[in-house]
């Protein structure tokens, strides 16, 4: 949204990003060129009056919403009375996050978006398997789903990704090292890969790093010491800038179990090193271009991944051409984005 943002402003559109709460590890990065507006709700279910508000106020053309906040901002527009244009965005498989999660605002959204996503005046899916599923769970016709990509190889990526890498891991060119980046979740399945790097060190001497942070940190960490393997394992914690890192690792792994559209496998393409991927819903199977440009392997298979990342490890997997992220620019994707906002 950050990218998106800022591409619309400088095509000259006047931009706010409303927020329920300005809290989060990604604030210093918001736009100069973009307009701050915190409701300072204290989630996003109470936040429904101020937008609300927001609505009647600053009587937006157009307002594209992103995962919870997509209920709160059709029902804002209910309750507000303004002719602004609600765009829904779905960024991920409601089906598998529902089955998957324990937690009730994820099982409940696929009957809440069956009631409420048909008022929405567009629809937007980031990629053709989330689309598919939502078309599923909630009997919208996919043909109302406009398939659009995120704007992920911007040019503030590129400026970002010549920055030092303070790890010391990263400076010595004897030591292979392993990349992943994402939330310590269940979701990403970092455990599998920690089991498969422990098969790897039977062949080859390497090094683990996962970048991020998450409630899966401390079951995590029993894994590592329990495998012996804590010397050639670390997790950092949230990196603001990852990119270095991945220009600098010797191949990037997604271990997903699912996702909608993996920004990080995207962005380790552009990064132009060797990338493995699960075969999750959905997203890696395209991104890759069915293999095309990475190595996929089966969700939770640790003998499989550990095979491909020992391939690349001895150079038998190719590094990916730039046209593997050219469709990711931002220019085609900015456009599609204004046609389904200005209702073109």
């Amino acid at each position: 949204m950050l990218n998106l943002a800022q591409e619309l402003a400088a095509r000259g559109f006047r931009i706010d990003l409303v927020v329920a709460r300005a809290r989060g590890q990604l604030l210093a990065d918001v736009p100069k060129s973009v307009t701050f507006v915190d409701l300072g709700a204290v989630r996003i279910l109470t936040s429904l009056w101020g937008l609300r508000n927001y609505m009647r106020r600053s009587r937006p053309v157009a307002l594209l919403s992103v995962l919870h906040a997509n209920i709160i901002a059709i029902c804002a527009k209910m309750v507000a009375g303004t002719p602004t244009r609600i765009i829904v965005s779905e960024r991920n498989t409601l089906k598998t996050l529902a089955r998957n999660t324990p937690d009730l605002r994820f099982k409940v959204m696929p009957w809440l978006a069956r009631c409420f996503y048909p008022k929405a005046d567009g629809i937007v899916a980031v990629s053709a398997g989330v689309a598919s599923d939502l078309a599923e769970a909630t009997g919208i016709s996919y043909k109302r789903i406009q398939v659009i990509c995120n704007p992920v190889i911007t040019g503030r990526l590129r400026e970002k990704a010549q920055d030092r890498v303070g790890h010391p891991w990263f400076a010595d060119n004897r030591m292979p090292v392993i990349l992943s980046v994402g939330s310590l979740t269940a979701q990403k399945d970092f455990a599998t890969l920690i089991q498969a790097f422990c098969f790897v060190r039977q062949n080859f001497q390497a090094r683990l790093v996962i970048l991020g942070e998450g409630d899966q940190r401390s079951a995590l960490e029993a894994l590592i010491k329990d495998l012996g393997i804590e010397s050639d394992v670390d997790l950092p914690g949230f990196v603001p800038n990852p990119y270095p890192y991945m220009i600098r690792a010797s191949v990037f792994v997604l271990s997903s179990r699912w996702e909608g559209l993996p920004g990080a496998l995207i962005e380790a393409l552009y990064c132009g090193k060797p990338v493995i991927a699960t075969d999750c819903p959905s997203g890696p199977r395209d991104i890759l271009g069915h293999g095309k440009y990475g190595k996929l392997v089966p969700v939770g298979s640790a003998g499989e991944m550990a095979q491909a990342i020992e391939t690349a490890l001895a150079g038998k997997l190719p590094p990916p051409p730039p046209q593997s992220w050219h469709p990711f620019l931002p220019e085609k994707i900015v456009n599609s984005y204004l046609r389904v906002l200005l209702g073109g």
